[in-house]
């Protein structure tokens, strides 16, 4: 394969953008008939299987004019799914009243906690804790947010 990693990265960010998500992860592995190019995103709203599969046909669109026909790669592009921590801050108004495991910075030392986002403005978040504390954390403070899928 021709290009290297950062062109297709550059390139899957151009499509993503215009599609109206954004790129969540990126990875290239493997080499010469055996890449694949995995790529995650997200948006505001939640993201089907039909919107990946449009962000796939355009990306490969792309690439093929790119890429010499004798390279072969396979191409995954999905949402990061329920086990990802989320990395955006627009990615949280779509799970208010979820709970969520927790990780931030305070003062000098990291903190836990879970509790259920209550509200999203600008770049301030508030969850309720289980104790009915309300937590207000910035945005910039938070190390680790992943949604708890409750079955209930």
């Amino acid at each position: 394969m021709n290009l290297s990693a950062e062109n297709i990265k550059e390139i899957a960010e151009e499509v993503i953008n215009n599609s109206g998500y954004f790129l969540i992860d990126f990875l290239v592995r493997g080499f010469g008939k055996n890449t694949v190019i995995e790529i995650y995103v997200d948006g505001e709203k939640y993201i089907s299987a039909d919107d990946c599969s449009k962000v796939s046909r355009e990306i490969n669109n792309r690439l093929s004019s790119l890429i010499q026909p004798e390279d072969n790669y396979r191409l995954d592009v999905s949402s990061p799914g329920v086990d990802k921590p989320l990395k955006f801050i627009q990615q949280f108004p779509k799970h208010l009243n979820k709970k969520f495991e927790l990780s931030y910075k305070e003062a000098t030392s990291t903190k836990k906690t879970t509790g259920k986002l209550t509200e999203v403005k600008g770049e301030i978040l508030r969850f309720l804790l289980n104790n009915n504390e309300e937590l207000v954390l910035n945005f910039k403070d938070i190390i680790k947010a992943k949604v708890i899928i409750s079955f209930s």
